[in-house]
């Protein structure tokens, strides 16, 4: 069973006795507020908020936003109100709880179609003004996914296609490897089981076999590069993620044979010239195979990833990856943006390694690759909209909002849209025929100015209804004023 302890153990920053007070606070209030209920599993719900916790703790995130885990389904499952909640933590720890139960409505429906999924990537970051609220849905999502078995097989299957299709593309625009790749083979597990097992056995039987010859690699290396000066942070093996490992079989005709990054020996050291370095001694070590050295510290990879990996003829011939990266570097491959909330360089007081340092809860504007990820991503959705890119920011849909039908499809619609706009989004006829309209279940006017995340439900006469003049003056869409104008005209002749 997991508790307060494990959360502390999991921090990558120090944590000052303020900070265990916060932490402490908020696991007391989560777990008095979910007394009583439990999961699917059986397990007493305050399980769920602390492993959330725990991964927000272990990738680097700061003490607000792990108090900010441990909170984040109290308002949506539990009878205390967000207002009591910023009583008792604050505004900034009641704003991040309100983004994430915002993204909590966000479904995915039957449809795949791709502009739907687009909208509902945007949709994720247009809603959390904060990123830490992204970050806190994908550790949420992450625990999920290790307990979807004890849900019926048709929820599986859909949470684990919207984890694919929505969480893991999200999680890898924010260079966050740790959880992108942890989703990606919790979703396997559902989505093709037989290719799961099969993949699963095949990377056990031959790490197996490969173990002993890793390990003669390792000593052999960490030797080498201690004989010849270079500071070495950390030197270990790792085995190939399984979905990653799936899609590489797929490509050479399940000849795993071919696969010479099944497992891999990583390099960890503390500065980019000492890369370079290690790399020359690897080679001088084992010849290198002709091709295969791929250079991602001068030519990152598009969310960031730097890294240098070659594959060598290591001892007895055997083919073996080997990736070298600085420990920042390798905290961003794993962390991604997260690592810019704590990660400072060495200490100046005998720290003989990078470690994490508070830096506060806000990322540094000029460590930010923001925008430039965000370019990259409508790239490969292919939006060519140049207005559009050059106003990406942080908060780079606040001239748009969006709203949920009451089933859960999402609408666009600019700032100060109102429920004949959202109407009219839906269909003409929902528009023509509107009479009222609802907000969150309450009845507003239908010139009421929709806010962010609002489920609207449109009121309708089943009699043929003609749109009223009146309305072209408070909508904001085009479609709207076009098709009012319209029917105005069929009708009256306006």
């Amino acid at each position: 069973m997991l508790t307060l302890e494990d959360i502390f153990k999991s921090f990558k920053l120090p944590l000052t006795e303020k900070r265990k007070k916060l932490i402490a606070e908020a696991y007391e209030f989560a777990e008095s507020a979910h007394d009583g209920q439990k999961r699917k599993s059986g397990e007493n719900y305050i399980q769920h908020s602390i492993a959330t916790a725990i991964t927000l703790a272990k990738i680097g995130m700061g003490s607000k936003t792990v108090a900010a885990g441990l909170l984040h389904d109290v308002p949506e499952d539990t009878a205390v109100t967000l207002s009591e909640l910023e009583k008792n933590f604050g505004k900034e720890i009641a704003n991040i709880i309100d983004g994430i139960t915002k993204l909590g409505k966000i479904k995915l429906r039957a449809s795949r179609e791709e502009y739907f999924l687009e909208n509902l990537r945007k949709m994720f970051l247009a809603m959390a003004a904060d990123i830490r609220v992204v970050i806190i849905k994908l550790a949420d999502r992450l625990h999920n996914m290790r307990t979807l078995r004890y849900l019926p097989p048709e929820k599986q299957q859909r949470i684990a296609r919207e984890t694919m299709e929505i969480y893991v593309p999200i999680a890898n625009r924010l260079g966050i490897g740790e959880i992108k790749e942890q989703l990606e083979d919790l979703a396997l597990q559902y989505l093709n089981p037989r290719d799961y097992e099969n993949v699963k056995k095949l990377r056990t039987e031959n790490y197996q076999k490969g173990e002993k010859y890793l390990k003669q690699a390792i000593k052999e290396l960490k030797k080498e590069l201690k004989k010849s000066g270079v500071p070495v942070i950390d030197i270990y093996g790792r085995a190939k993620h399984l979905y990653s490992l799936s899609l590489k079989l797929k490509r050479y005709d399940m000849d795993i044979a071919r696969i010479y990054d099944l497992v891999a020996v990583r390099i960890i050291v503390p500065e980019v010239a000492d890369c370079y370095e290690a790399l020359g001694i690897v080679h001088k070590k084992y010849h290198p195979m002709v091709g295969r050295i791929k250079d991602y510290i001068s030519l990152p990879k598009s969310n960031g990833y730097q890294s240098i990996h070659t594959t060598i003829f290591g001892p007895d011939g055997k083919i073996l990856e080997v990736q070298i990266r600085t420990q920042k570097m390798h905290d961003e491959a794993e962390f991604g943006i997260a690592a810019h909330w704590i990660y400072s360089e060495r200490e100046k007081m005998g720290w003989k390694k990078f470690i994490f340092k508070p830096h506060g809860d806000k990322v540094p504007k000029k460590e930010l690759e923001w925008v430039r990820q965000l370019r990259d991503w409508q790239k490969e959705i292919g939006r060519d909209d140049e207005e559009f890119v050059e106003g990406l920011k942080i908060d780079f849909f606040k001239n748009h909002i969006f709203a949920f039908t009451p089933l859960g499809d999402i609408i666009d619609l600019p700032e100060e849209a109102t429920p004949i706009d959202f109407a009219y989004a839906i269909h003409s006829e929902v528009g023509n025929n509107a009479t009222g309209a609802k907000a969150d279940g309450k009845i507003v006017t239908l010139d009421h100015q929709i806010k962010n995340g609002q489920v609207i439900e449109i009121l309708t006469s089943k009699e043929n209804k003609t749109p009223s003049r009146d309305w072209l003056g408070f909508v904001k869409t085009s479609k709207a004023k076009s098709r009012i104008k319209r029917e105005l005209k069929k009708e009256e002749g306006y």
